[in-house]
């Protein structure tokens, strides 16, 4: 039985979890609400509010996870990929948390902890996990991924965006409407009260499993601007139905691309993970799909869609017991794969 504290601070979220061996005990994020008036994150910012938010998370986590910090066997943080200011707090703190406790200290790669946020467990409530080799589905504002997973640690992308990710789409697209930002849920929202077949846009023909949003996003842009010539209020007057048929849109896109990748992998067991695994309309679609594909559905829990530390956790965890520990000259970095 192994004591894990997780550490995420890839962007701007500071997250600790504690958790015991894959049941979390514990998972705190605080929020940096700064960045909504300029409309996306701003590094510095971000950095520096991680610096006032990391002390008091972890303290609350350790604390509601009711042990005391030398009960830890091991600390696991996110290395990367993201923004290299505020990786550069948690991989210090962490390293600085794992000397002074003379534990063991694990790096963990975000985008694999997404997919891996799937075997954890809530206390008193297990549920079932993806079978190896499972697809996964990860989509966020700057990633959208087709992974093949094998195991744990053995995962192959299969397929990825050659431009814009999903979730930068919805942002985007959001930003062109004047809608507040984060523009991703706002848009779920409206589009829930519209017309998904009020407005047709481009799907791209990608060979492979391989996206691409660019040409969606700037088709959306073009659209907007032909039809505010002839009324100004045009998107006022439309942004339900405008949300809705482009959320159709991105999510065809999506599905499409994942339903190939099933038939070529020959499995049915098929997973979603990142921050877009949020939207409402994607899960809808995945529970559509076990019905008229047969496929056996992973959908994370909400407060697992986001960055959460949580997945950085047990990920760490399934590391601990391989004994995949790193030293102190550990240093983060901004880009990278697998």
């Amino acid at each position: 039985m192994a004591l894990i504290l997780g550490i995420e601070s890839s962007c701007d979220d500071t997250s600790a979890s504690v958790i015991r061996d894959t049941t979390i005990l514990s998972n705190i994020t605080a929020n940096q609400e700064v960045h909504r008036k300029y409309g996306g994150v701003v590094p510095e910012l971000a950095s520096r509010a991680h610096q006032q938010n990391i002390i008091p998370v972890i303290h609350q986590s350790i604390t509601e996870a009711g042990i005391k910090k030398e009960d830890l066997d091991a600390i696991a943080f996110t290395r990367g990929p993201g923004l290299l200011g505020s990786l550069l707090v948690g991989t210090s703190f962490s390293k600085a948390f794992a000397m002074g406790l003379n534990i063991p200290l694990i790096e963990v790669n975000h985008m694999q902890a997404h997919i891996l946020a799937h075997f954890a467990q809530l206390p008193d409530q297990e549920k079932p996990v993806p079978q190896f080799p499972f697809l996964c589905l990860t989509v966020s504002g700057g990633h959208t991924q087709i992974v093949l997973v094998k195991d744990h640690f053995d995962m192959e992308v299969v397929g990825q965006t050659i431009d814009d990710a999903a979730g930068e789409t919805f942002d985007k697209a959001a930003k062109i409407m004047s809608l507040p930002y984060p523009g991703g849920p706002v848009i779920d929202k409206l589009a829930q009260l519209g017309n998904p077949d009020k407005y047709k846009f481009p799907e791209p023909n990608m060979k492979g499993f391989d996206y691409s949003f660019s040409g969606l996003k700037t088709s959306f842009l073009y659209f907007l601007r032909d039809n505010l010539k002839t009324d100004p209020d045009f998107i006022e007057k439309n942004k339900a139905d405008l949300s809705a048929s482009l959320q159709k849109t991105i999510i065809k896109i999506l599905l499409k691309k994942l339903k190939l990748a099933s038939e070529k992998f020959v499995t049915h067991e098929i997973a979603i993970a990142g921050g877009v695994s949020a939207n409402s309309a994607l899960r809808k679609a995945m529970e559509t799909a076990r019905t008229e594909w047969g496929w056996h559905t992973y959908i994370p829990q909400f407060q697992f869609t986001t960055d959460n530390a949580a997945m950085i956790a047990v990920t760490g965890y399934f590391k601990f017991l391989k004994g995949e520990f790193i030293g102190q000259d550990a240093v983060p970095y901004a880009r990278g794969g697998m």
